[in-house]
């Protein structure tokens, strides 16, 4: 076997293998998210208390797309933050003044997203509060 054989070899065994671990990875991900992030718990009761009020005021097909993409885009931009947090942990142990404006502008990213997901919430919720009221 010549070498040109051998390494388009061992690329296919590691594409195999890595696509055989994909989802074990990413699961394994959600659960480094889970141990890692302080505040999910608050994101995901914030979560299910909107789906309830979305069953309870009988919201249409595409209320519920904004509200499943508002949540969504909440648990993303966490999901971002914590593994740059990670990251920066990792490469700048030690204090730096970027390291801490990294970590700013990622937390500031996730509030961002809670912002734009509560703005999509009240667009949705209040006209509905407001005819029962």
């Amino acid at each position: 076997m010549n070498s040109q054989e051998e390494t388009q070899n061992e690329k296919r065994a590691w594409r195999e293998v890595k696509y055989n671990e994909k989802f074990k990875n990413a699961f394994r991900g959600l659960y480094v998210i889970a141990k890692t992030t302080r505040h999910l718990w608050i994101h995901i009761m914030s979560a299910l208390v909107v789906i309830a009020f979305g069953f309870c005021f009988s919201i249409s097909s595409l209320e519920w797309i904004a509200l499943v993409f508002a949540i969504g885009f909440v648990f993303v931009t966490e999901a971002l933050n914590t593994a740059i947090e990670i990251d920066i942990d990792l490469t700048s142990p030690e204090y730096h003044p970027y390291a801490r404006d990294t970590k700013d502008v990622a937390a500031g990213a996730v509030l961002l997203s809670v912002f734009t997901a509560i703005i999509v919430g009240l667009i949705v919720f209040l006209p509905k509060i407001f005819n029962m009221i």
